[in-house]
């Protein structure tokens, strides 16, 4: 009879970022929280390419309670951003806070994205 190997126990790391997504005012709401990072990015591109998969053609990303955005989540978000203006949609960025907005002034993508105060601003702006 052989032994198994015991697997090691590992405590499965908590969520960095947690990702919603809705429909509002004939747009998709995708509501980031948490960092946006190497490791989390393809939550948040999944998110956002299921909805313009489905044909949602505005895409409103409330980063409102996005603490961390590094190079992989820009990334994620300028790619979203070309796919929804090459389907002849909009993609705009809500609330981002002062490590988001010193990113995209740092890297010049703050001229690139449509930026909005918040949801309500971005779902009123057709």
């Amino acid at each position: 009879m052989s032994e198994r190997p015991e697997a090691p126990s590992v405590d499965p790391a908590p969520e960095r970022l947690t990702v919603s997504v809705r429909r509002q005012d004939g747009a998709g709401v995708v509501a980031a929280a948490g960092e946006l990072d190497h490791d989390t990015a393809p939550s948040l591109a999944e998110a956002v390419r299921s909805l313009a998969d489905a044909g949602v053609t505005r895409i409103v990303v409330d980063c409102r309670e996005l603490g961390f955005c590094d190079s992989t989540g820009l990334n994620v978000l300028l790619k979203a951003r070309l796919r929804a203006v090459d389907d002849g949609g909009r993609f705009l960025l809500t609330t981002p806070g002062p490590q988001l907005r010193r990113l995209l002034e740092l890297t010049g993508t703050d001229s690139v994205f449509e930026m909005r105060d918040d949801v309500t601003a971005a779902l009123a702006d057709t």
